[in-house]
């Protein structure tokens, strides 16, 4: 299935690739598949090496860091002769050594073009909790996610769909109603199916019938994730981070979503589980967006940093972790839960596009559910789980700040009256 990384990955082939391309990403959002396609399709020659599983290779790594002993020992160990100038190495899983991290500065400072990528689930934290020197400056890091919702649209064969919605979006022009609500359709059973690439092809391989879809595909991430946690934590933290991932959508379920440590545990507190979150955070498995105060650029300098939100990366695990069922997807009493699946939603389409998460409250609770920076210009955006669109807290926003110009994400169709450009729900990955 088509991922638009790919497109920065080739850009790294052409313009980078005397840098070690380096990929971040939660567990099982495609790295390893989309890279090794990648790298299938654009090179003569391609080795592929686990370094969770190579307890050879990985020990490699342990005698030395000189690019060249390192590459004739992979050399020897597998049997092949390596053309340094038409093979390109995948070091997959490389979270697991240290060393082999730290010695992508040496393929970078190389007189030889080595051409080195690598990914791993728990990278985040592995990096966050590096011992040694990592090479700043000397690796071209990328992050991946989950599919984003045009992406899920052109895995489900819906490419001229996607294209209409790019055309209206950047026109303001109203799409055709029937059309409209075939895409209203397609997000909400995003909403359920999420942008995990195991979901996605479960659900094609279903004929895209949502009554035929089987969630213990999303069962047995949410499984591996808590799996991930025993193995990369000590077994006290492991609890804590347990009890932190199960009590999002809590969090996110009540009218005010800031987040709160009492509703981890009555006892819970900042000192207790701040650690716990930012391992969730690092691991890409939850997005952080933090109150400002103030919507100046930049917004981190605003930043109300023990005031923020909580949503995990993916809606689809959101709603499995949330216990929804499919037919609640279409049921107007999940009002509440919709707002909670929509806001995520939109929390997710913006990570994908590279920004960070803000949001803004006023002295009397008119809240902005995102602040974003658009060629210089901080713009509020309103989001809202239905086409009934009234709201005080725009008003009071745009009245207080004038802002250029402001985004609603709703279920109505495009538009652009009042200095408020009007998004549907099913292009907000167009939001850049």
């Amino acid at each position: 299935m088509k991922r638009k990384i790919v497109e920065n990955f080739k850009l790294w082939k052409d313009t980078y690739s005397h840098m070690p391309l380096i990929v971040l990403g939660a567990r099982q959002v495609g790295k390893t598949y989309t890279l090794d396609e990648f790298c299938k399709e654009n090179y003569k020659h391609y080795l592929y090496v686990n370094l969770e599983s190579d307890d050879q290779i990985r020990g490699v790594f342990e005698n030395t860091m000189e690019p060249k002993r390192i590459m004739d020992n992979i050399a020897v160990l597998k049997g092949i002769q390596i053309d340094i100038e038409e093979t390109v190495i995948f070091f997959d899983e490389i979270q697991v050594s240290e060393r082999a991290i730290s010695s992508l500065k040496y393929f970078n400072e190389a007189k030889e073009n080595y051409k080195i990528v690598c990914a791993g689930s728990m990278l985040g934290v592995a990096l966050n909790r590096f011992k040694h020197s990592f090479p700043v400056g000397k690796v071209y890091r990328q992050y991946m996610y989950p599919f984003d919702f045009e992406e899920y649209l052109w895995g489900l064969g819906e490419v001229l769909l996607s294209e209409e919605i790019n055309t209206c979006y950047k026109s303001n022009q109203t799409i055709m109603e029937p059309v409209h609500i075939k895409a209203l359709d397609l997000y909400k059973e995003y909403l359920y199916i999420g942008g995990m690439p195991a979901s996605i092809k479960e659900f094609v391989l279903k004929n895209k019938m949502l009554s035929a879809y089987d969630d213990t595909i999303k069962k047995s991430i949410l499984e591996d994730y808590l799996s991930d946690m025993s193995k990369y934590t000590t077994s006290s933290e492991q609890i804590k981070v347990n009890k932190l991932y199960k009590s999002i959508p809590k969090q996110l379920g009540r009218d005010n979503s800031k987040f709160s440590y009492k509703l981890v545990d009555e006892k819970g507190s900042k000192r207790v589980y701040e650690t716990s979150l930012d391992w969730l955070n690092n691991s890409f498995i939850t997005n952080k967006c933090v109150l400002v105060d103030f919507p100046e650029i930049p917004l981190s300098a605003y930043e109300k940093e023990n005031y923020f939100k909580i949503y995990l990366s993916d809606v689809g695990l959101l709603s499995q972790l949330a216990g929804i069922e499919k037919k609640d997807i279409y049921s107007d009493e999940m009002k509440l839960f919709s707002g909670m699946l929509t806001e995520n939603y939109v929390a997710n389409m913006m990570v994908s596009n590279g920004m960070r998460l803000h949001y803004w409250q006023s002295k009397h609770n008119a809240e902005i559910d995102f602040l974003i920076n658009i060629e210089g210009n901080i713009i509020p955006v309103e989001v809202k789980a239905s086409s009934n669109t009234k709201s005080k807290s725009l008003k009071v926003y745009i009245e207080k700040y004038k802002p250029a110009f402001a985004i609603r994400v709703s279920g109505k169709n495009f538009g652009f009256s009042g200095g408020i450009k009007s998004v549907p729900l099913y292009a907000a990955h167009m939001i850049k």
